[in-house]
């Protein structure tokens, strides 16, 4: 099915066509495939070992096939040195596995798929047949959960400062293959894999065969958030790995367009302390600079274990159990959080977006932890989340403010989602936006123009063009994971005027960075501060508060799963601009950055046609 320049098969979902277009780089050549094509399961070829010690992990991924097509023009592939290396099945879509690809497939309907394709087609001149494989995977029961506070307690306040590496918490770019080390981490260095006891990660593409030369199965145990279609897939994912030393947490899809679970987050476990590590980018060594043309951002602090009797968590630490929660991690492995001293994230907010239809007082969620007995909280998951998180933190303001945001895949944006995320920034709760959306009814709509809540020059999207891409040091071929549609680009409600060009410090990187600034328009009016996360510039990533037909009341609409942290700066008298954020977070990107989206001196890089 070609796609006609009057259909969005993707319905605006920067996620669903990266999905698509990864597919795509994985398929047969022979084989032609539409977007709904993209839904079913990927083809593999697979090796026909099948005496692996599953008590050390997978030998390997299986290797994808060639690239294919789309209305006659190559796709693009992910960034890699070696694209038979990576296996990111995790981009495919919420029917597929989203942990480790060699794991957690569904092999018998993969295999009887491919065989009904190869009997429709006649295999070229020379050809060699497919091999096969049905992996063959014991396993005894059901799992021990081993709660993250396994080792005996030591007192928090002999490690808090002296032994532990980072307890205030910090921002760094990951290291680069190519360039020189400064304010920047390799992931060896945040696992430190010799010491690491647990692991929970979570990842929206992921590569298994690099991924086990960084955590030592057995000595560490793994627990992966992945994502489930439905209750027969999350068995079938848990039942595919060995449960002794890897652990699926899945949330089952909740509706037909659930999104991805695009959640970076990193839970690990040592000794004496746990260190919790939000990245911007995936488990897949291009993310983490070890081809050098791509680069990312990771928060990262380390919290002591506490042997106070009473130590209520902080509200960082009450949204980090409540998305856990929603993402169907163990409840006894969550509640082990409470033995940890959490507070020095007192100064921060964790941001997330939980991907499912939040109704009635769900959007603002007035109420109780489930699982632990806190204080009522009055949080909310998506940009009403992020509002009431800079509300919270006493950074909201009604006067004006500056947005950078620097993003690797924008969505069919609107000045709908743009004005709800700039409000949000001054610590509204969504209201704002869908009162003024949603009042006068459609003969106002049919006659009045809503604008957007800012001016032009005070919000700047980084988004990196066309020439950028080429003449990074990877060329075109690393610009597989950057992600826009001209569909959507040329659309007349696109706000390309608040589109510069996104280039990095370090001349020849992309970037896969996802960082927000906010600062004052006018000094002294409000505190600077910036989001550090997973999420995108898109209505997948931050919902859209809409009205609900049954009961008439606001309902939050959000496919992705996402999550963040909320950043604020030190005052810094005397300081002014870019100045504000130096002491805490580098600035990863050229600022401000070509505004080539208000000129139209450039096209952005559209991944689908370059």
């Amino acid at each position: 099915m070609r796609m006609d320049s009057h259909q969005d098969p993707f319905e605006g979902d920067e996620e669903a066509a990266l999905r698509y277009a990864i597919a795509l780089s994985l398929q047969d050549p022979n084989v032609p495939m539409s977007p709904a094509t993209a839904q079913r399961p990927i083809v593999l070829d697979e090796s026909e070992d099948e005496e692996e010690d599953l008590e050390n992990g997978p030998n390997g991924p299986p290797t994808p096939k060639k690239t294919s097509q789309l209305a006659g023009k190559p796709t693009r592939t992910v960034p890699t040195t070696n694209h038979s290396q990576t296996t990111p099945l995790g981009t495919l879509s919420h029917t597929q596995s989203n942990g480790l690809s060699s794991l957690g497939l569904d092999r018998k309907k993969m295999e009887e798929e491919r065989l009904a394709r190869v009997a429709k087609r006649k295999a070229p001149p020379g050809e060699d047949s497919p091999q096969r494989l049905r992996q063959r995977i014991k396993n005894d029961g059901q799992p021990k959960v081993t709660p993250l506070t396994a080792a005996a307690p030591v007192s928090s306040a002999s490690t808090k400062s002296t032994q532990l590496p980072y307890p205030k918490g910090v921002v760094r770019k990951t290291w680069a293959s190519g360039y020189p080390r400064q304010d920047d981490i390799t992931i060896e260095e945040i696992f430190q894999k010799d010491q690491l006891e647990l692991a929970v990660l979570s990842s929206f593409q992921w590569d298994d065969e690099w991924l086990l030369t960084k955590i030592n199965v057995n000595k560490t145990k793994l627990v992966c958030i992945a994502f489930a279609s439905d209750d027969q897939q999350k068995e079938a994912m848990r039942n595919n790995v060995p449960r002794d030393r890897i652990r699926y947490e899945t949330p089952v899809a909740q509706s037909s367009q659930a999104g991805s679970m695009h959640s970076k987050l990193q839970l690990l476990k040592f000794s004496n302390y746990l260190r919790l590590v939000i990245p911007t980018g995936n488990l897949v060594p291009y993310d983490w600079g070890e081809t050098g043309v791509m680069e990312n951002m990771v928060f990262l602090i380390d919290l002591p274990m506490t042997t106070k009797s009473e130590n209520p968590l902080t509200m960082f630490g009450q949204e980090l159990c409540y998305f856990l929660t929603a993402c169907g991690l163990d409840s006894t492995l969550i509640n082990s959080l409470s033995k940890y001293d959490f507070s020095e994230t007192i100064h921060y907010r964790f941001i997330h977006t939980i991907g499912q239809s939040h109704i009635g007082d769900a959007w603002q969620r007035t109420g109780t932890m489930p699982l632990l007995s806190l204080s009522p909280l009055t949080m909310a998951t998506g940009y009403c989340g992020l509002g009431r998180a800079v509300e919270s933190l006493g950074l909201a303001t009604d006067s004006e403010v500056e947005l950078d945001f620097v993003i690797a895949s924008l969505g069919s944006v609107n000045t709908d989602l743009t004005s709800a995320i700039y409000n949000a920034t001054q610590g509204d709760n969504g209201l704002k936006e869908y009162d003024k959306r949603t009042s006068g009814g459609a003969r106002k709509k049919a006659t009045q123009k809503v604008g957007p809540s800012y001016h032009p020059d005070n919000f700047r999207i980084y988004f990196p063009s066309h020439e950028t891409v080429i003449r990074s040091r990877g060329g075109k071929s690393s610009g597989g994971t950057i992600c826009l549609q001209s569909k959507w680009w040329d659309s007349s409600t696109f706000p390309r005027e608040l589109i510069h060009d996104c280039k990095s410090v370090r001349p020849g990187l992309l970037m896969h960075t996802k960082i927000l600034f906010v600062r004052p328009l006018h000094q002294n009016k409000s505190q600077p501060w910036a989001y550090l996360g997973s999420a995108n510039l898109s209505e997948s990533a931050w919902g859209r508060l809409v009205k609900d037909r049954a009961s008439g009341q606001p309902k939050l609409n959000c496919r992705n799963w996402e999550c963040g942290v909320l950043i604020p700066m030190e005052s810094q008298a005397g300081k002014s601009g870019w100045s504000l954020f130096e002491n805490r977070i580098p600035i990863p990107m050229v600022v401000p950055g070509e505004s080539y989206g208000k000129t139209n001196s450039k096209r952005p890089w559209l991944f689908l046609e370059a």
